[in-house]
């Protein structure tokens, strides 16, 4: 096995954050009283709401801005924004959906073999970070893609970042320095 063959490694995206402005001001307490799948924390000053297809939740604020989360896709997500606008317009809000943007991707790839995690740390050290004592998984930052790993000794690893593309790269990138630190099969 060398690093040069091609694997097919799945990558499976867990979570997708998305923003995006209503252009125009949100009456929290109207969205409580009159929407459905509504938690209004009075305290923080926004509400929370629910979709069931696309499964998702959006934090809402009065200023207009909304923020979705748990999507499985950008395109999910896109969908989802675009449903809870439309939702917000039907409680007779003037909604028009604009800024919107992916802001964060979380997602998750298992190396078919298990990784030496204080070899790779010595060997990518400015990139890697490695506290056993504090988390058991090395932090490995990719500054030009703006995305950062959690690499556990198992093979799995967490990858977040600003986009799928950017995801996908990462995984990309890392995947020769893994190899090289893999535990040998006896």
């Amino acid at each position: 096995m060398d690093v040069e063959s091609d694997v097919a490694l799945d990558i499976l995206i867990t979570n997708v954050v998305c923003v995006f402005r209503t252009r125009c001001h949100l009456n929290l307490r109207k969205i409580a009283l009159e929407g459905a799948n509504v938690i209004y924390k009075r305290d923080v000053g926004k509400v929370l709401m629910k979709l069931r297809k696309p499964r998702i939740t959006a934090t809402i604020w009065s200023s207009g801005k909304v923020i979705c989360t748990g999507a499985t896709s950008e395109e999910e997500a896109k969908f989802g924004a675009r449903r809870l606008a439309r939702s917000l317009q039907k409680l007779g809000f003037q909604v028009i959906f604009t800024d919107f943007k992916v802001v964060n991707v979380l997602a998750v790839c298992n190396m078919p073999f298990e990784i030496r995690l204080p070899e790779f740390t010595k060997s990518n050290r400015p990139h890697a970070s490695y506290e056993p004592e504090l988390h058991p998984a090395v932090c490995y930052r990719i500054k030009p893609l703006r995305a950062t790993l959690q690499i556990f000794s198992t093979g799995s690893i967490t990858v977040t970042g600003p986009n799928v593309k950017a995801v996908a790269s990462a995984v990309e990138q890392i995947y020769p320095f893994v190899f090289q630190s893999r535990k040998e099969i006896l």
